[in-house]
């Protein structure tokens, strides 16, 4: 038998799908106008289907070099912000989970305070200036290497692993770095991937760091790229509106390409990684 839902479940569904289709309809809508007509776009006549297929704003953003070099620049960026990012945020969690951490709680303090006040943006730049970052890969990476958030988050998963288990491998000789990697890491699945989607989500989407501390084009990330061509308006050197073949696509179609091809890649990691939201917070289990 099929079991009856309440009124509380059947108010929720209705709720979470309002939500839902609010959250959709701003993509659905631009992809149905970066692949619709010149002319349908400019008589407004698109909403969420499109009109006159054709992807012509895409081979013209595909086509740009600026978008391409973004594209490297932003990978680069991601994978070597998340790595070390990951890599020094579980050092410091692991390190700070230990209850016998001389001076712990005085650590913690200090990366509390982080989190309710910081020295302001004049100076981190000259802290990223002084240290010779300005116009380098390192200034993407290095001002948020490690955020305070997630590594309280990581330390309370930390605390809460049992310390049997830890024991055990302390018996078979292990050191603490061997205990981690041996022993935490493999149960901290869940965590260590949810973490380094928020690392690689909040790398993704950062060009504020860009503005300030880069100047060469050759540097910038994606999202600078994306905010040139959907401020300035330009694809090209030349013209705003650029013509492919005999057909010319307009500057709307445009940039609501150009935004989703921004958008869409890291979307697509959220099915690969939402397993892990849901899990339990324990991959493992002590033997009584």
């Amino acid at each position: 038998m099929l079991k009856r839902r309440s009124f509380f479940d059947m108010a929720n569904i209705l709720l979470l799908g309002i939500f839902a289709c609010t959250m959709l309809f701003p993509f659905l809508h631009m992809a149905a106008v970066s692949i619709s007509s010149a002319d349908n776009v400019t008589t407004n006549q698109i909403s969420l289907w499109p009109k006159g297929i054709n992807f012509d704003a895409y081979t013209a953003v595909l086509r740009d070099e600026r978008i391409l070099i973004g594209y490297k620049n932003t990978l680069i960026y991601v994978v070597l912000g998340t790595t070390l990012s990951l890599i020094f945020t579980t050092m410091g969690a692991y390190s700070l989970s230990r209850r016998n951490l001389v001076f712990g709680k005085t650590f913690m303090l200090m990366i509390v305070f982080t989190m309710l006040f910081s020295g302001g943006l004049i100076p981190t730049y000259l802290v990223v200036r002084n240290y010779g970052l300005l116009d380098t890969i390192w200034a993407m990476v290095l001002p948020g290497l490690v955020s305070s958030w997630y590594l309280i988050i990581m330390r309370t998963f930390f605390q809460g692993i049992p310390k049997e288990l830890e024991e055990s491998g302390k018996i078979d000789g292990l050191s603490d770095l061997g205990i981690l990697i041996n022993v935490v890491l493999p149960l901290s699945k869940p965590v260590i991937m949810t973490i380094s989607l928020f690392y690689a989500v909040q790398i993704w989407s950062n060009f504020f760091y860009a503005l300030i501390f880069i100047r060469d084009a050759d540097l910038f990330p994606l999202q600078v790229t994306i905010r040139n061509i959907v401020l300035v308006g330009q694809m090209t050197d030349t013209t705003v509106s650029s013509a492919i073949g005999n057909k010319q696509v307009v500057l709307e179609s445009l940039k609501y390409a150009v935004i989703l091809v921004g958008t869409l890649p890291i979307l697509l990691v959220y099915p690969f990684i939402q397993k892990h939201f849901v899990k339990g917070a324990m991959m493992g289990s002590v033997k009584g």
